[in-house]
């Protein structure tokens, strides 16, 4: 993947900043920086942190320099109309496993989008496959010290690698994290663990590859593969049950007290999907060190429990008894079944309903893909409680919308009463409280 071409057009000045006190205008297209190329927001950020700076830009057909002075870190106050200040880098990996080609025809368009954006890596911690930059980018990334990188890794094996992907260049994985270990640099890694396909002895060596790296490489992320029923056409995937599980929990936990002894870290942290379909009880606190690989669901319901009880310290008995209707969905039902009886002291009863992921062929149990049709069919006629609590992570993040395009409205309409979101076990808490 080449570099993305010109920055877009500054749509906005801000007021009394050194950019409008120089002159540049709406319209303008940043060209350079002290002669520097700019080609995003990487280059800008780098870039405008000097106190004198040589601005040149294309207005209209011409080229006009500005040089202004300002502090150190000061903003120049230019706004453009994406974040990135470009196009968005797309993948052109064809991963066995890719999620977005598992969904249901007629969703909506944001929802195949495959981004593979190494910027969208350092600046949100997407995670990239590195497979699509090409060298030029990739020196770059390094020239610019960007650091930390969150990197799908899946395995190490070239010919591994390459047959998850389909794409020929994934084989050169171990090169570009030696790059960046070389460099001083660090990243994260990610393993979507398939069986059959990258587990057993080709996930020991990807593991034992990426141990090689420590400490540029500060984390691994183990999760299982997730497969729905809209696989028409794409290769059969083997997924992983109780016994199976057990399997990879018990070869990792054996090889994070070989790191935690080295390098004086884990390294290797399995999500809490493989407890649950292990039937088996979460780690403790100490176990997920600083909960780096907390977005791919590594000790997020360890770091619930925790938010949890501290806040719940806090309060006294509710004046007068309540009951709450809670939905989540069924991996994880008795793990919080057991966790909200320790409200039935504070005059607090919950009832928690488990919902099955139909929408996706029910092969996947994790309540943030459940969506608001699941909801309706499995609560429809159900006397809920007052307001039903849901986790934040089943909406979009800036949206009141499910995965299937209804809305939080939409299924209060249908269920006859008010939903409530919580984020944590701090937020569940303060609604719980609340009279």
């Amino acid at each position: 993947m080449e570099i993305c071409g010109k920055v877009q057009p500054i749509t906005f000045v801000e007021p009394d900043s050194p950019a409008r006190c120089a002159g540049l205008q709406p319209g303008d297209v940043l060209l350079s920086i002290n002669d520097s190329p700019v080609v995003d927001l990487i280059d800008y950020e780098a870039l405008t942190t000097h106190r004198a700076l040589k601005i040149s830009v294309q207005r209209g057909d011409k080229t006009i320099d500005f040089v202004l002075h300002k502090e150190t870190y000061e903003p120049l106050g230019l706004c453009f109309e994406t974040t990135l200040m470009s196009r968005m880098m797309t993948c052109r990996n064809h991963c066995v496993f890719c999620f977005i080609d598992q969904m249901p025809k007629g969703v909506r368009s944001s929802l195949n989008v495959k981004d593979d954006d190494w910027r969208m890596s350092f600046i949100m911690g997407n995670y990239v496959t590195l497979t699509n930059v090409s060298d030029r980018e990739f020196r770059r990334i390094l020239e610019r010290r960007v650091s930390p990188l969150y990197v799908s890794v899946h395995a190490t094996d070239p010919d591994v690698r390459t047959r998850i992907m389909r794409n020929p260049s994934a084989g050169r994985i171990m090169e570009r994290l030696s790059a960046l270990r070389d460099s001083g640099l660090r990243f994260h890694a990610q393993i979507v663990l398939c069986r059959s396909l990258n587990d057993g002895e080709i996930l020991l060596k990807t593991l034992s590859d990426l141990s090689s790296l420590v400490p540029a490489c500060s984390s691994v992320a183990i999760v299982p593969v997730g497969v729905t029923k809209y696989r028409d056409g794409l290769p059969a995937l083997g997924t992983f049950d109780r016994e199976q599980s057990r399997d990879v929990i018990a070869a990792v936990e054996a090889l994070q007290g070989e790191y935690l002894q080295r390098y004086g870290t884990r390294l290797a942290f399995l999500s809490d999907e493989w407890y649950l379909n292990a039937a088996l009880p979460i780690p403790p606190t100490e176990a997920y060190e600083d909960f780096d690989q907390i977005e791919n669901g590594v000790g997020l319901l360890r770091s619930f429990e925790e938010d949890f009880r501290y806040a719940l310290s806090e309060r006294s008995p509710r004046k007068a008894p309540k009951r709450f209707s809670i939905a989540g969905g069924t991996a994880a039902y008795p793990f919080f079944r057991e966790l909200y009886r320790e409200l039935e002291p504070y005059g607090i009863e919950t009832e928690l309903y488990p919902i099955p992921n139909l929408w996706f062929g029910g092969n996947v149990h994790v309540a943030g893909l459940v969506t608001g049709s699941d909801l309706i069919a499995e609560l429809g006629g159900k006397p809920l409680c007052g307001s039903l609590l849901i986790p934040k992570n089943m909406l979009r993040e800036t949206e009141n919308v499910f995965l299937d395009g209804m809305t939080l409205s939409d299924v209060e309409e249908r269920l006859g009463v008010t939903i409530r979101t919580f984020f944590d076990g701090t937020e569940l808490i303060s609604l719980l409280f609340e009279e």
